[in-house]
């Protein structure tokens, strides 16, 4: 019996009660079960009595002993016992609990999937750097946990639209022209320029590309060395995001906003809904209207239009393209954009409440990380991914909260040791592989036999309670934007499938000794605790080896 199915039951023996007259109650659309704290409370609890208890016009307590007899009744359920107030404390008989190994190995890579989310449509914007230099520390850690969110969305049932917002326009594409235009020509670059050897390479590709660069005019010199540089810049942010499994729906140009006409008609629409006003000579949005510290320029008096204009803009450009939801995961040098983004989206007629979702990360520090000399003073993602590997590093910065400052130990996240959190779950991965390839060798098959009756171990009962609560954790990562909540998890059951492994044995300890059911039937377990492993390592980024 999953988690899903016992919540039916409960709600199933409510619903009887009430059409019997004996509670007065209403029956919510869904009734949660959760996992005691103590094993000894048994292996489900749900605090629905006391929910329901002040509609009902009864004690908590006495509604609670009216589900619990009647609950007693539904098969699988081997007690419940009334606890405090009024918790129910459900534990469940062997068959039951155990035939939730059969269910996740037939469902595979499916079993996690729920309807969490079911009906929303997102766009997700994530990294999103300047291309006018390599990827930082900082971008990594948005690559980490934006992807795993892409991936936790999905599996909850949102329809999720990636995005990398692309800023090629304005004046640092032009102080980056310039940079990588003085390199090419063997000359410093200007002040406010981009410094580090990877102009230089830049500058060489720029070269091959067009031989004739140094005899152009200047004018035409910059656009060639800001294209040419620009698409180079770009191409290899693509390729370190995508050596570290990193994939956008929508590579989406900022150029573009401004070339099709679409900031000046964000201008347009937003005066249309009256808050565009002109003053000092300028065109403003009136944000304060909804919580931003001040309104925000739009078009200076030169009649050039601000980032500001491109934002607004770009936000339209999200809602036009149909995405009522749209997140926004931003560094932590950009604290400041929260006010004004909401204040755009409340401008646009929507609901900043709803509509729009800003995520603020925080600094990260790496212990024993080089700055990059290619790049000057900075860590580099493709530096970061040949130093420590990708799974270590995915792993590493998903298994944290977004809004927690990271100082993580290089060293350590190399060490092939339970010390390190990657490691550990990777080798339970690689534990149970083993287990199969050996049971195999015994002839241990699942196919001939499942009694999950047998399992009756206390190991057994909570490592299937610890993999019952997949898909709920799995949706509750999604909705509320917290991979680390799969990490953790992840590690949970790492430490629940070894004590199991210690205590309870799937293969026979001897050519002599007979294969039994029993054996077959942990061996369904084993494979039942590999499938969520490997979906859990995979949501997250991270490869599932079968040796290590």
């Amino acid at each position: 019996m999953t988690p899903e199915q016992l919540s039916l039951a409960i709600r199933g023996v409510l619903a009887d009660a009430v059409t019997s007259g004996e509670l007065s109650a209403a029956v919510p659309d869904e009734v949660r079960v959760e996992r005691p704290r103590s094993r000894e409370h048994g292996d489900w609890s749900t605090n629905l009595a006391l929910q329901l208890a002040k509609g009902a016009g009864i004690p908590p307590r006495q509604l609670a002993e009216v589900l619990a007899r009647r609950l007693q009744e539904v098969e699988g359920v081997r007690k419940v016992d009334v606890a405090g107030p009024g918790f129910l404390n459900i534990s469940l008989d062997a068959g039951a609990a155990g035939e939730l190994a059969r269910t996740i190995v037939e469902a595979g890579t499916a079993y996690g999937e729920n309807t969490t989310l079911a009906g929303h449509v997102v766009n997700l914007e994530f990294v999103s750097a300047n291309p006018t230099g390599p990827l930082h520390i900082g971008h990594t850690r948005w690559a980490a946990l934006g992807d795993s969110l892409r991936r936790l969305l999905a599996a909850s049932g949102a329809t999720v639209t990636s995005e990398y917002y692309v800023n090629d326009a304005g004046a640092q594409m032009e102080n980056f022209a310039a940079s990588v235009l003085a390199r090419a020509r063997g000359e410093a670059v200007p002040e406010n320029g981009y410094p580090g050897e990877y102009v230089d390479g830049l500058a060489k590709v720029v070269l091959e590309q067009r031989p004739d660069l140094l005899e152009l005019p200047d004018d035409e010199a910059l656009v060639v060395a800001r294209d040419l540089g620009y698409q180079a810049q770009l191409a290899e942010i693509q390729q370190v995001l995508a050596s570290f499994d990193v994939h956008f729906d929508v590579w989406f140009s900022e150029r573009t906003l401004h070339d099709g006409g679409a900031v000046e008609q964000a201008v347009a629409r937003l005066r249309e809904q009256g808050h565009v006003f002109d003053a000092d000579g300028a065109v403003w949005l009136r944000t304060t209207d909804f919580g931003d510290d001040r309104d925000r320029v739009m078009v200076r008096q030169d009649g050039v239009p601000t980032y500001f204009a491109a934002d607004a803009a770009y936000y339209l450009s999200k809602k036009d393209r149909g995405f009522p939801e749209k997140v926004y995961m931003l560094g932590a040098d950009h604290h400041g954009y929260v006010g004004r983004l909401k204040a755009i989206a409340a401008c646009a007629g929507d609901d900043p409440s709803v509509n729009i979702e800003v995520l603020i990360g925080q600094l990260i520090n790496l212990n024993g990380a080089k700055l990059s000399k290619r790049a000057g003073n900075m860590i580099e993602m493709r530096d970061l991914i040949d130093w420590i590997g990708s799974d270590a590093v995915r792993y590493s910065l998903a298994r944290y909260p977004a809004d927690s400052p990271l100082n993580l130990d290089g060293e350590q996240l190399r060490q092939r040791s339970n010390d390190n959190p990657v490691f550990y779950v990777q080798y339970a991965h690689a534990r149970i592989s083993r287990m199969s390839r050996l049971a195999a060798e015994d002839g241990v098959r699942r196919e001939d036999g499942f009694d999950p009756t047998l399992l009756d171990h206390e190991t057994e009962s909570v490592l299937l309670a610890t993999l019952g609560e997949f898909p709920r954790v799995v949706g509750q990562a999604a909705e509320l934007r917290e991979p680390h909540r799969v990490a953790r998890y992840l590690e949970e059951l790492a430490g629940k499938y070894h004590k199991w492994y210690d205590e309870c044995r799937v293969r026979p300890e001897s050519a002599d000794e007979e294969i039994t059911d029993l054996h077959r039937t942990r061996l369904w377990v084993n494979e039942a605790t590999r499938t969520v492993l490997a979906r859990g390592l995979d949501l997250l980024g991270v490869s599932a080896p079968e040796q290590m």
